[in-house]
Formats: C-alpha cells, sequence, structure tokens
C-alpha cells in the first residue's frame, strides 16, 4: 500500500521510534521514488493544498516560495542564486517534532527541500540543526552521503539553542558569520537573506508536507482536515497525559481527541498551554471543546503555534509553572532593544513575587499595564510571545493569585520543560 492509499500515518508513515533513522532504500519503499517537477508546477500543487507553515508562522507555504522565486529571477538577471535553509533549530522547549523528523525521517525532509531549491533555483540547500542534537545530525550526514545524485548539494550547520536563535532572521545572521540573534527587518529573508541572496526559510515539517504533496496531489491532501485547514499536523503533547510524545493528527481534530491520543489525562486538568512558550493558557473546561482549527482556536486567542500542547494537571500551580517559563523568557532576551531586556525582566520579577504571595495589591494591574507598554515595541517577536504567554497566565489563574496572596500554595511541580530539557521525541500516530 502506498502512502497516498491511507489517511494517517502520512508523515510518520513507516516509523520505528524506536528504531534506527529510515534508510534511503526503506524511504522510497514507503513513499516511491521523488518526482521532479517543474518549478512553478509544484508552488501552484502547493497552493491548491493550502500548506501553511509548520514552524509557528502560519504562512501560505506557496506564496512564500514564489516571492523567493521571483525575487531570484530578478538577482539572476545581475548574477547569483537563491538559496534554501531548513531551519531545524526548534528552540521551543515544548516542542519535539523536528528533531523526530530529523533524526528519525531525514529523507522525507530533504526530499522537500530537494523540491523547493529546484522550485526557485537554488543550487544549495543549508540544513540548521541545534549543536546538541547529535542523534539529528548523525542522522542527517549519513542520508546525504546516500543521496550524492541528488541535483543539489547539501550543507548541515550545528547552530546555538537559545530561544531566539530559531527566529528566521537570528538563523539568517549566523550562517552570514554573525550572531545568532534576530535582525532588523525589511530587508526580509526572501530578499535579501543568507549571503545576500532570495533565501526560503521552512521548517522540516513544512519541507516534509512538500515532499509528499508532490508525490500524491493536493487533492489527496485535502483528503484530511478541514477546509479552511486541510492535512494533518505533527503536535508534541506533554505535561499530565498518560504517553506524552508526538502525534501526528488531522487539522478539525477535537482537542479531546489529542488528549486520548496521548494515552489520556494522568490527573483531572485545570488548563492546556497551546502553541508552546509563545501561546497562550486555555482553561481546560473551555479548550476540551475545540478543534485543531485556526478558527476555534483564536475564539480563545490562542494559535497553534509550534505544534505543541501542554495539559496541566490540578495537582500542579499554573501560577508558579507560568512563572518559571516568563523567568526562563526574560532571561533568553536578544538584549538588543530596553522593552525586552528591561520590560520582560521587570513583568518576570512581578509573576514570580505573584507566585510567592509577597506582591502588594495592585501588582497584577501593573504588569498588564507593562504588557501594553512592551507588546509591538520590540525589535523582534520575542518580548511579543511573551507578554501574550503572560496576559493568559494572569486571566486563566486570577484565582490562583487571591490564593497565594491569602496563604501561599503546596502545590507540587509540574516540571514544565525549559532550555534543553524536553520532552522525548516518543512517537505515535493518530488514526482515523
Amino acid at each position: 500500500m502506498s502512502a497516498g492509499d491511507r489517511l494517517l500515518p502520512r508523515l510518520l508513515a513507516g516509523l520505528d521510534p524506536g528504531g534506527e533513522p529510515m534508510t534511503l532504500a526503506e524511504h522510497v519503499r514507503t513513499h516511491g521514488e521523488l518526482p521532479m517537477m517543474a518549478g512553478q508546477v509544484l508552488i501552484e500543487e502547493v497552493a491548491h493544498a493550502g500548506l501553511r507553515g509548520r514552524g509557528g508562522g502560519d504562512f501560505p507555504t506557496a506564496r512564500k516560495m514564489a516571492a523567493v522565486a521571483a525575487c531570484g529571477v530578478k538577482r539572476r538577471s545581475r548574477g547569483g542564486p537563491s538559496a534554501v535553509i531548513v531551519n531545524g533549530s526548534e528552540t521551543e522547549p515544548a516542542s519535539g517534532k523536528d528533531r523526530l523528523l530529523l533524526s528519525k525521517l531525514p529523507h522525507l525532509v530533504l526530499d522537500g527541500a530537494v523540491l523547493a531549491a529546484g522550485a526557485i533555483g537554488a543550487p544549495e540547500v543549508i540544513v540548521m540543526v541545534g549543536g546538541n542534537e547529535r542523534g539529528a545530525l548523525r542522522a542527517l550526514e549519513g542520508a546525504v552521503v546516500d543521496r550524492a545524485q541528488d541535483p543539489v548539494g547539501v550543507q548541515l550547520v550545528g547552530g546555538p539553542q537559545g530561544y531566539v536563535s530559531g527566529e528566521e532572521s537570528a538563523v539568517v545572521h549566523y550562517l552570514n558569520a554573525g550572531v545568532a540573534l534576530p535582525t532588523f527587518v525589511p530587508p526580509r529573508p526572501y530578499e535579501r537573506g543568507y549571503r545576500g541572496r532570495p533565501t526560503l526559510i521552512q521548517n522540516p515539517e513544512t519541507l516534509a508536507q512538500v515532499a509528499l504533496i508532490a508525490r500524491f496531489g493536493a487533492h489527496w491532501f485535502r483528503e484530511l482536515g478541514t477546509t479552511a485547514d486541510p492535512g494533518s499536523a505533527l503536535v508534541t503533547i506533554s505535561g499530565a497525559v498518560r504517553a506524552p510524545g508526538v502525534y501526528e493528527l488531522a487539522f478539525g481534530t477535537p482537542i479531546s481527541d489529542l488528549l486520548a491520543a496521548a494515552g489520556g489525562t494522568s490527573e483531572p486538568l485545570q488548563a492546556l498551554l497551546v502553541g508552546g512558550y509563545f501561546g497562550t493558557w486555555v482553561a481546560a473546561s473551555r479548550a476540551v471543546g475545540l478543534r485543531l482549527a485556526r478558527d476555534d482556536l483564536r475564539t480563545v486567542g490562542c494559535s497553534l503555534g509550534s505544534g505543541a500542547l501542554i495539559a496541566l494537571g490540578q495537582s500542579a500551580c499554573g501560577l508558579h509553572e507560568s512563572a518559571r517559563v516568563i523567568d526562563y523568557l526574560a532571561a533568553e532576551s536578544a538584549g538588543q532593544c530596553g522593552p525586552c531586556l528591561h520590560g520582560l525582566r521587570a513583568v518576570a520579577d512581578s509573576v514570580a513575587a505573584l507566585a510567592e504571595g509577597v506582591a502588594s495589591r495592585g501588582e497584577e494591574a501593573r504588569v498588564l499595564r507593562w504588557v501594553g507598554d512592551i507588546e509591538g515595541r520590540g525589535a523582534c517577536h520575542h518580548p511579543n510571545g511573551a507578554v501574550r504567554f503572560v496576559a493568559s497566565t494572569l486571566s486563566v489563574f486570577a484565582d490562583d493569585v487571591e490564593r497565594h496572596r491569602d496563604g501561599g500554595c503546596a502545590a507540587r511541580s509540574a516540571g514544565l520543560p525549559l532550555g534543553r530539557d524536553r520532552p522525548a521525541a516518543v512517537v505515535s500516530a493518530g488514526r482515523l
């Protein structure tokens, strides 16, 4: 049976979670040979599929490819090629999906990168991976050796693991022999990125989806999901679930089914963090009635973001956990602008005081005022994501603030992952 004949798994078809990376021969047996397509044909097929970026930006993939291709044509008239960057940094601590793809299914990602390079006229693909992700680097090294006949060259680069270093302008800056910190835009990478070239930056899951669309077509892709949100997505589910890991699920799947796919909850829930640490807390009573769909998630002010979902059990303290996260985000500031460097630290200190029950009356109002002052004023999106997280914390855990002020909290730690302490790449595939 070919991958085009089944519903789920798609991206994770043929995967042995505890085994070695899928070999090229196994990959071809599972998905078939990689078709070589004219660039405009591929871009149009991706557009018909309705694929959007899976790295958190949610931007239409075909529009991004077309923009780079157009800029590339102009540049080639003056001399010089375009470039493709696979952004496998995955610096979101709550996510493990891209690490999984790179370490277990490298050929699917490289297929998409090779196709994208052909579509935009790039002679080279650069794959950026966190420098401490040795398993992913080894898998990619072996895959590149096996793909010597690819029409483009592939360069592997290990990068730093700071939270902001995965932002696309930070990746470009690092590859251009700079520091992995976000830079001011414009120009955007599609106009002038790697070595001044028009550059397509996509995360591994997005390119893996491109590889499947090229093989099986836009109609096949749309057999899953909804009209507005077609296809499937990889979601890293952690926290108070019995089988945390990376799951492939169709868009439109109820959140309750996502939790069931992860073995069900290990205790009653009080909230879900949707979208990772740039995401939003949602009260469990509201979250379980939602679907994995943009319109549903917008009704509670959130998005899927990096594809991370954290279930917070009732035995944990949401305020203490959130204080740990905002302290981490403040420490991860690029240090390039005042709202981020000083503003986030002040917010983190105040949230910590609220969690410890030592804050003065009116501290919540002060934090929310700072949140409004910080939003939209940073040099990059880091402060925006951080204050969105804080605003949802003070909304969902408002009762905890009063309880802590009246007598503290003895709840156990839920141990939300920070820095390199990420969830293991346990894998399963949702099935319809």
